[in-house]
């Protein structure tokens, strides 16, 4: 694949993030807003049940600038970061994975995508609203949900390598399975031996918990889905119709020389 190509589909892969960034937004500020609004009046409630000053402190951003302006920002920002991203992923992958064309290819890297890079350490460090979690512990917390992300990501590059490798002696199918399994195996040890927290308090109620972690699910998969299905759209329009058009190109000439 030579530079222009590159250049081109990453700039669709971009445009392709921005667009599932602003889906994405939708469901995040109409799933995702009124549940951190609902939390923050919990934790605003129990400060106040506990006679601490919570006004004394001035918000540097305000609670309206953070949900709109700032949710926007940074999802939409997200979206074209990872979208760029994904691009240049194809770009390697289109041709190496099968004989997938570039719709399926893409369809494929958002699904792994999905998978390895939020699904995975989701169900290890799931999202918390505000007022649950330890604020001594979140820089901890943090930093092991990356971790929990960079171990997801690495292994899932492993697996593919390794089903491909395995591929000629096992077949395509018992590769894929053998390294699938490999894969869980590992990603088992990783939670089991990765500290894990619980600091949610009892007088929370689980029913907004859950609302919550399902909404910033739901912001995921709406961000993948949206930006697998519309990168394929464009890839394809990109490469396929430029062997067709090679195709009737050459029948054209062949015609007139029989003319």
């Amino acid at each position: 694949m030579n530079s222009i190509s590159v250049r081109a589909l990453l700039v669709r892969g971009m445009l392709a993030g921005l667009v599932a960034g602003a889906l994405a937004l939708v469901v995040a500020y109409f799933l995702g807003e009124s549940r951190v609004d609902a939390a923050i009046a919990l934790e605003e409630a129990a400060h106040s049940a506990h006679g601490h000053d919570h006004g004394a402190a001035e918000e540097l951003v305000s609670r309206g600038m953070q949900s709109t302006a700032g949710l926007a920002t940074g999802v939409l920002v997200f979206g074209v970061a990872v979208g760029g991203i994904a691009a240049l992923v194809f770009c390697y992958a289109l041709g190496r994975m099968g004989r997938f064309g570039p719709r399926a290819t893409a369809a494929l890297i958002a699904g792994a995508a999905l998978v390895s890079v939020y699904v995975v350490p989701f169900l290890k460090y799931p999202a918390n609203p505000p007022a649950v979690g330890n604020p001594d512990t979140i820089g901890k917390r943090t930093a092991l949900f990356f971790l929990m992300v960079a171990l997801s990501v690495l292994l899932a590059v492993a697996a593919v390598i390794i089903g491909k490798r395995l591929a000629p002696r096992l077949g395509n199918w018992n590769a894929t399975l053998a390294a699938a399994a490999g894969y869980v195996l590992l990603i088992g040890l990783a939670y089991v031996f990765l500290p894990s927290f619980n600091e949610v308090g009892k007088d929370f109620p689980a029913t907004l918990l859950w609302q919550f972690r399902l909404a910033t699910l739901a912001v995921q998969v709406t961000l993948w889905t949206t930006f697998g299905l519309v990168f394929g759209h464009l890839t394809e329009r990109l490469l396929v119709p430029r062997a067709d058009a090679l195709a009737g190109g050459r029948t054209d000439r062949t015609a007139a020389a029989v003319g």
